[in-house]
């Protein structure tokens, strides 16, 4: 991994809005060139153009990630299109709150689709180039419910379960090409997740965790000495402060 992140280029996926968002501008401002994905044209356009205003190359490539077969080549398309990627953050994803008895086989299949089977497709976009280089950083952005079952998120926190253990695997298996894999589980973030229409909780706000607090975590992991990795970490909240 080349030390000096002017030369760094990342990809991000669920680089619209929330964590994506709060990671793209970290990146931007720490000189890393950000290659955003989303759905939202407008929305990741308006990214692509805050980033561009700290001094970094950016540029918004709208990919439905529910279209699964279609991922791997549409990330290598990415690529020789930026120009490369040493990082790639994993961030979209959905939430989902039901009973696992009323959860339907539909609603459940949607939710591994989105949080782990489309990181498994962007990862098999990316390891290609990766390997051939011998470097690259791979941050896939979990849950704290990954490790801590709550009611009504069985779905959700399998999912980003699953997460963790494909994470941890791909790790052991590329460490030797040079690559090294990050999970990143934060507790409760205050984003548009909360209301998404799959999402049925009461919450506050104010004891969240911020984007851009998580954001700066996933760049600390991402500027490590090439030597170093950090495998997991989860964030949370510091009640004194918050």
């Amino acid at each position: 991994m080349n030390s000096s992140s002017s030369q760094l280029r990342a990809i991000i996926t669920g680089a619209s809005s929330g964590i994506g968002k709060a990671t793209a501008l970290r990146f931007a401002q720490a000189g890393i060139n950000v290659a955003l994905v989303s759905r939202s044209s407008q929305r990741l356009e308006s990214v692509a153009q805050a980033a561009r205003q700290l001094g970094v190359e950016a540029k918004a490539y709208v990919i439905d990630l529910s279209q699964l077969s279609e991922i791997p080549a549409k990330i290598q398309e990415i690529i020789p299109d930026f120009g490369g990627v040493e990082i790639i953050v994993n961030n979209a994803g959905m939430g989902y709150t039901n009973l696992l008895r009323e959860t339907s086989l539909a609603d459940w299949q949607q939710v591994m689709d989105l949080n782990l089977t489309s990181v498994f497709q962007c990862v098999q976009g990316v390891l290609p180039y990766m390997r051939d280089r011998h470097q690259g950083t791979i941050i896939n952005v979990g849950s704290v419910v990954a490790q801590q079952p709550f009611p009504s998120w069985g779905a959700y926190g399998v999912s980003k379960a699953g997460l963790v253990a494909f994470s941890k695997v791909l790790g052991m298996e590329e460490r030797a090409n040079g690559i090294r894999v990050v999970t990143i589980n934060p507790a409760a973030v205050n984003t548009s997740l909360w209301d998404s229409d799959t999402v049925q909780v009461d919450v506050n706000g104010i004891d969240m965790l911020t984007p851009d607090i998580i954001a700066q975590t996933i760049l600390h992991a991402a500027l490590l000495p090439a030597e170093a990795v950090i495998e997991q970490m989860t964030i949370l909240p510091n009640p004194r402060i918050l």
